[in-house]
């Protein structure tokens, strides 16, 4: 692997592979745009390492290419290479305790975030113009918000998963990072085949004003930005201060399993959300065990700090309250359809502050880690889309927010955050002359 003073340590290998179409490059609407892969889809030839040097030790190379990455070369994109990831995709920080951490050209002394690291830091050091990840738990998302990138999360099932090592296949997705929102739209339309489309506007746009109570950040720093710019590309009084935690207690009565009785933290917390968390992270233990637990079991690899304990975590789930886990998904994805209709849109934190600093000790990250897994479980429970968008920094780091729409809601989504941008990029260039 290159160090990071070349390459900031995003790479596994780097390679170039060209086109597929060899004719009429030019029309092609990737029209050799550069890529690169996290180490976790199959490429023919190459052995995807799925962070862990044991599971490359133990696996042969791909007899064929995960469909997702031959739909970029055959659209004109040209791939630089594979990228680090976090071990058996199983942290959000990015640190790699085998591989090293790829360094965040965004806040150097902070992670990158994880597990698509490597192709977060890559599309951000402008090493390539766009990259593909994956996000189960927030993987995309996360490094998306902590390198001042964008970052999307497509609906669960929209974009094909074959000849990618899953993680927990009920939220496992193919993602994508870029700098800017045209390009991650067109990269859009490829993986979703979907065709270009007029932009829709949001019927409404609600805030979730207690989700942002979450973050460390100050909300005006965030809600202010995209309501304005929201008002300002969609006219009238469409956005909406909202509270989601109070909505999805009363509509996911099956959450009350997973409730927990801390009053003590309860200023830190959404209850409601911070049991959805608790389902989904149970839930992807118990598949992450069907999936990999028998070469655990056999192998037993050698495994970085964190990675070591979830993994003996989901070893030893029993999976007790699968079918209420299940459940909690029906529900809350019947509930969110209602409530956004056709055209609706929940605006939350990306994460709940700016990226912990490198070395952090875990337990001093369990708030943080809590607080983060309640907002990025709306969207992995419920299947819906959602995209990280970069607000400038405040304080010198990161700033992200996000929007969520409805199962489906792809095209609508990047349509309207490639809209946002002329508006938005005005407002953070404001924003960050006041200082606020």
């Amino acid at each position: 692997m290159m160090t990071a003073n070349t390459d900031y340590g995003a790479f596994t290998e780097k390679f170039i592979l060209p086109p597929l179409q060899s004719s009429s490059i030019t029309e092609l609407q990737l029209n050799r745009l550069t890529f690169a892969v996290k180490d976790i889809f199959d490429m023919e030839g190459y052995v995807s390492g799925f962070g862990n040097p044991d599971w490359l030790r133990t696996h042969a190379a791909a007899t064929s290419t995960a469909p997702t990455v031959l739909a970029i070369l055959e659209a004109g994109g040209i791939c630089l290479g594979r990228t680090v990831m976090d071990e058996m995709a199983y942290s959000i920080n990015g640190e790699n305790a085998h591989y090293g951490t790829p360094v965040n050209p965004c806040a150097p002394d902070r992670v990158p975030g994880g597990s698509s690291s490597g192709s977060a830091v890559a599309v951000a050091a402008d090493l390539v113009d766009f990259s593909l990840g994956t996000d189960t738990g927030g993987s995309v998302r996360v490094p998306a918000s902590y390198c001042g990138i964008y970052g999307f999360r497509p609906s669960h099932g929209a974009v094909s998963t074959e000849g990618v090592i899953p993680m927990a296949q009920s939220f496992d997705t193919v993602g994508w990072f870029s700098r800017d929102p045209l390009i991650l739209n067109s990269v859009g339309r490829i993986l979703l085949q979907l065709p270009s489309e007029k932009l829709v506007q949001p019927s409404q746009v609600l805030i979730a004003e207690d989700c942002f109570k979450l973050s460390s950040i100050p909300n005006t720093r965030v809600t202010d930005l995209i309501a304005a710019s929201i008002e300002k590309l969609s006219g009238g009084q469409i956005v909406q201060p909202f509270n989601l935690g109070d909505y999805v207690e009363s509509k996911v009565p099956s959450l009350k399993h997973f409730m927990e009785n801390d009053t003590e933290n309860e200023e830190f917390s959404i209850k409601s959300l911070t049991a959805l968390s608790i389902a989904m992270r149970l839930l992807q233990r118990f598949e992450f065990k069907k999936n990999h637990g028998e070469w655990v079991s056999k192998v037993k690899p050698n495994l970085g700090p964190g990675i070591s304990e979830r993994v003996l975590d989901a070893l030893n789930e029993s999976g007790e309250h699968v079918d209420v886990c299940e459940t909690v998904k029906t529900q809350l994805q019947e509930a969110l359809t209602a409530l956004l209709g056709e055209n609706g849109i929940i605006v939350i934190p990306t994460v709940p502050g700016p990226p912990p600093k490198l070395q952090t000790e875990t337990k001093s990250l369990e708030t943080f880690r809590a607080r983060a897994f309640s907002l990025l479980s709306l969207a992995g429970v419920s299947g819906f889309c959602q995209v990280a968008i970069p607000l400038g920094k405040y304080n010198g780091l990161p700033v992200s927010v996000s929007l969520v729409a409805k199962h489906g809601s792809d095209g609508f989504l990047l349509n309207l955050v490639e809209a946002l941008y002329p508006t938005l990029k005005e407002q953070v260039e404001i924003a960050e002359k006041l200082s606020y």
